[in-house]
């Protein structure tokens, strides 16, 4: 009687384990079923681009960004009307995948056509077309994007602020996706080439004095009610010990407030600030703005790096303070703090795919806006717009100041080698100041000074962005 007791308790157990078993592998297919249709490995994503052609890919006002061409004899090829203009946004879908041909492979190659039309298909013994997708990016402002950028390296990303939808994004250098056989084939004798690699999202550089948002909020956050108290003498330089830190081109700025050393970018009063920072808070203050964190990102992206610790060197930390040092950073991650500035701390999930739609016109799917959580309060977001907005009026971006909208942002010269005077070109913002709705971030490798050559470009991507409005 005991044996039999044992016995029907250990089936018993093992029914319960399969029934688990049973309920994880329905709800992993059912929530996993487009990692599981993606997965090279998947006979199926064969199965249904045996039945179905690759759906088109449209801009956000309906231009055709990427489809699929049929000649008389029914064989297919991908054609991308715009060639090198969205080669890394919207990708390529031979030769593996990238961008929105990655991202939203699983629409593109299902299908929801009527089932009128499928058996008219059938009958004819032609493919059903795949769905189509349509996205949130901007053909004139990605055209005045990828113009101004012209022959430089580097990026751009422009982000609608309350949204999160991916306007435009630039990387340079570009590629024409309708020659990625040859492209793939030339990588194979150059593997040092970077044409691929999507700078927005990928790209890892030092950021320079924009990295002065963070030390900014790091500061605020310590001294809440004594921050505007802050005053500095600045001849040029910040010496500790052996260690020095010089401002831009030398320039001594003077006795400085805490808003001043920010819209003249000084140097020696950030590493003043910096080397008065709690580091286990500063380190607090990193995590809350993702670096060394994953990021609501569905693209391929770089992970930025930042770290300060009660190890941390004090020529280490001081370089730290200004964005030099070892801190890397993407522009699409500066282009989430910033858009989080912007929307009163919140960040909103950056995306950019708006809808799908059958061949037919009917929606069959729509993404909406997503907040991933604050980054700072809605106070400190406020000092900070504050501060950027002083940039533009009196600081390092006044390029920006006196035109038909108020805008608000940080410059950056960011210094990658050993040589003096050779720097990226950094620019990070957002229009109206006041009310902010578009952020642009801007990354020009090698060229110097961020209110010589980004702020110009901001401008002229602002332009675009409300000249479409009017």
């Amino acid at each position: 009687m005991g044996n039999q007791r044992e016995i029907w308790i250990s089936a018993g157990a093992v029914g319960v384990l399969f029934l688990c078993l049973f309920l994880y592998l329905g709800h992993f297919v059912a929530t996993s079923e487009q990692d599981m249709i993606n997965n090279s490995y998947n006979s199926r994503q064969q199965i249904l681009l045996s039945r179905n052609y690759r759906g088109s890919i449209y801009s956000r006002d309906g231009e055709v960004l990427a489809e699929t061409i049929l000649n008389d004899e029914e064989e297919e090829s991908r054609n991308y009307p715009y060639k090198n203009l969205f080669s890394h946004i919207v990708g390529y879908s031979t030769q593996g995948r990238m961008g929105v041909e990655a991202l939203a492979n699983y629409y593109l190659i299902n299908t929801n056509t009527s089932l009128s039309n499928k058996v008219k298909n059938d009958t004819a013994g032609k493919k059903n077309p795949g769905d189509n997708v349509y996205t949130t990016l901007d053909v004139k402002i990605q055209q005045v994007a990828n113009d101004q950028l012209d022959i430089y390296r580097g990026a751009i990303i422009v982000t609608e602020v309350s949204t999160g939808k991916i306007l435009a994004m630039v990387s340079h250098p570009d590629f024409d996706p309708n020659s990625i056989e040859e492209i793939w084939e030339d990588l194979v004798d150059n593997d040092s080439s970077t044409v691929l690699v999507n700078r927005a999202t990928q790209g890892l550089y030092p950021p320079g004095s924009t990295f002065k948002i963070v030390t900014a909020l790091e500061y605020i956050r310590e001294n809440p009610n004594t921050y505007q108290n802050y005053s500095y003498t600045c001849n040029g330089a910040f010496r500790l010990g052996n260690s020095k830190i010089s401002c831009y081109h030398g320039s001594s700025h003077g006795t400085v407030d805490f808003t001043r050393s920010f819209a003249k970018s000084c140097n020696s009063s950030f590493a003043n600030i910096g080397m008065s920072l709690d580091r286990t808070a500063f380190q607090e203050t990193l995590n809350d703005l993702l670096f060394n964190k994953e990021l609501p990102l569905t693209l391929n992206y770089a992970r930025s790096s930042a770290l300060v610790s009660d190890d941390t060197p004090p020529a280490e930390m001081m370089q730290t303070s200004i964005g030099q040092g070892k801190t890397q950073i993407t522009p699409m991650h500066l282009n989430m703090i910033t858009c989080a500035i912007a929307n009163n701390g919140v960040l909103m999930k950056p995306y950019a795919i708006d809808h799908v739609e059958n061949d037919e016109g009917t929606v069959i799917k729509s993404f909406k806006p997503s907040e991933y959580g604050s980054l700072m309060s809605e106070e400190e977001s406020a000092i900070l717009r504050q501060l950027m907005t002083d940039v533009v009026q009196e600081g390092t971006a006044s390029k920006l100041k006196g035109l038909d909208y108020t805008a608000a942002g940080k410059t950056g010269s960011a210094e990658y080698n050993n040589i003096k005077g050779d720097s990226h070109a950094w620019f990070t913002g957002f229009a109206p100041a006041e009310d902010p709705e578009v952020c642009v971030t801007i990354i020009v490798e090698g060229a110097g000074s961020g209110g010589d050559y980004a702020v110009p470009i901001a401008r002229r991507i602002f332009d675009a962005y409300f000249s479409e409005k009017q």
